[in-house]
C-alpha cells in the first residue's frame, strides 16, 4: 500500500462562507485529495470477496465503511481536540472489525497517517503512533493473525504515520510564516496609515493657515487697496492648488518641493503675518531626500504653530552644519505655551527620532524649536538604500 499523504484543512485561514462538507473541496491545500484517499479502503473489501462472506457480514462491512467515511470526512472540518475523537473511532473500528474481517487494518493504517496533522508537535504525533501501533500488535497477538496480519496492524501504520510526521511538521511551519507575515502586513498597514496621517496633518495644517491668513488680508485690502487685494486672492488660489498637489505627494510618500523652497514659502507666510523674519539657511548643506523632507515637514509644522498661537513680532529661522550633524532652529518672541504636544508636534517628533536625531522644546523666552539629524549615519543608510 502506498504512502497516505494527508494534510489538515489550515486551521489560521479561518471559517470559509461554504457548508462543510462543501467547503472539503474547495479547500485549495486539498482539493478532491479526500476522495482520491478513500480508495484505498478497497483492501476493506479483499477479505470478504476471497472468503464469500455472508450477507451478514457484508452488511456489518457496509456500515463499518459509513461510520469510518463519517469520521474520515470529519477530519478536514473539525477544529482539535474533537479530531482526536474521531481518529480514536477509526481505531475502534479496527479493534471490533479485525476479528471477522482482516482488512479492518486499514482503519489502523488511516489513524496512524492522520494523527500526525491533528496534533500540535512531532512528539505528540510519535506518541499517537507508538500508541496505534501497539494497540494494532496487541490485538494481532491475541487474535494470533499472520506475520503479515501482524505487520500491517502494527507496524506498516506505524512507517505511515512517520512519513507523514514531515509534511505536518512542514504545514505547521508554513502556518507560522503565513500567521508572522499576516502579522507584518497589519503592522505595515498600521504604520502607513500613521505616516499619511502626520504628513496630511502637517500638509494642510500649515496650508489652511496660510490660506486663512490671506484670506483676512484680502478682506481688509479689497476696499482700500484693491489691487493688492486682488494679489493675495490670486496667491490664495495657487496655494490651494499646491495643497491639493502636496496631497498627493503625501500618500505618494514623498516631497517635491525641497527645503530651500520651504525655507522660501515658510518666509513669505510669517511676513504675511506681519511678522519680521530672519533666514539664515545654509545652502551647503547637502541632504538626502529622506531627511531633507522630515526637515521640510518640521519646518512647515513650526512655522505654523508660530502663526497660530505664538503671537510673536518677530521670527527668526537657521539651518546650519556642525560637528556631523545638521541642525535646524526656529525661534519666536510669542507667548511661549508650554501646554502639551500637540498631533503636529508629536508627528515631528516621531519622524525626526525614526532617522536617529533629537528635537528640544524651549519655551522659556518665546518659543525654540531645535531639531538635529546626524549627517554621516543617515548619509551612510541612504548610500546603503540606493546600492
Amino acid at each position: 500500500m502506498p504512502l497516505i499523504s494527508f494534510e489538515r484543512l489550515d486551521e489560521s485561514a479561518g471559517p470559509l462562507k461554504l457548508k462543510p462538507w462543501r467547503r472539503i473541496f474547495r479547500d485549495k491545500d486539498h482539493g478532491w485529495s479526500p476522495l482520491l484517499f478513500v480508495v484505498y479502503l478497497g483492501f476493506f473489501f479483499v477479505d470478504p470477496v476471497m472468503n464469500h462472506a455472508s450477507l451478514k457480514l457484508w452488511l456489518l462491512d457496509i456500515l463499518a465503511v459509513l461510520v469510518f467515511l463519517a469520521l474520515y470526512f470529519g477530519l478536514f472540518v473539525l477544529e482539535n481536540p474533537r479530531a482526536l475523537v474521531h481518529i480514536a473511532g477509526m481505531m475502534l473500528l479496527g479493534i471490533l472489525y479485525l476479528p471477522i474481517n482482516g482488512g479492518a487494518c486499514t482503519f489502523f493504517i488511516f489513524a496512524a497517517a492522520m494523527v500526525p496533522f491533528c496534533v500540535s508537535s512531532q512528539t505528540a504525533a510519535i506518541l499517537g503512533l507508538v500508541t496505534i501501533g501497539s494497540i494494532g500488535a496487541v490485538e494481532g497477538l491475541l487474535l494470533r493473525i499472520p506475520r503479515w496480519g501482524l505487520f500491517y496492524t502494527s507496524l506498516f501504520p506505524m512507517i505511515i504515520g512517520a512519513g507523514n510526521s514531515f509534511f505536518a511538521e512542514r504545514n505547521r511551519m508554513h502556518s507560522k510564516l503565513r500567521k508572522a507575515n499576516e502579522e507584518i502586513e497589519t503592522l505595515a498597514k498600521m504604520a502607513e496609515r500613521e505616516r499619511i496621517a502626520r504628513d496630511l496633518h502637517d500638509v494642510l495644517g500649515h496650508t489652511l493657515s496660510v490660506i486663512t491668513l490671506k484670506s483676512e488680508l484680502a478682506g481688509k485690502l479689497i476696499d482700500g487697496d484693491p489691487q493688492r487685494a486682488s494679489k493675495e486672492i490670486r496667491e490664495v488660489e495657487e496655494i490651494s492648488r499646491q495643497a491639493l498637489s502636496d496631497v498627493r505627494d503625501a500618500i505618494r510618500g514623498y516631497r517635491s518641493r525641497g527645503l530651500v523652497a520651504e525655507f522660501a514659502a515658510a518666509k513669505s507666510t510669517l511676513e504675511t503675518a506681519g511678522l519680521t523674519v530672519q533666514c539664515d539657511a545654509a545652502t551647503t548643506v547637502k541632504l538626502p531626500a529622506v531627511q531633507e523632507s522630515v526637515l521640510s515637514l518640521a519646518l512647515r509644522e513650526a512655522v505654523t504653530n508660530v502663526v497660530r498661537h505664538a503671537q510673536a513680532h518677530t521670527c527668526r529661522m537657521r539651518l546650519e552644519q556642525q560637528n556631523g550633524s545638521c541642525r535646524l532652529q526656529i525661534q519666536d518672541d510669542g507667548c511661549g505655551a508650554s501646554n502639551g504636544e500637540g498631533n503636529g508636534l508629536r508627528g515631528m517628533r516621531e519622524r525626526v527620532e525614526m532617522l536617529g536625531g533629537s528635537l528640544d522644546r524651549n519655551t522659556d523666552a518665546g518659543t525654540t524649536l531645535t531639531i538635529t539629524l546626524p549627517l554621516k549615519d543617515i548619509a551612510t543608510q541612504y548610500e546603503g538604500h540606493e546600492n
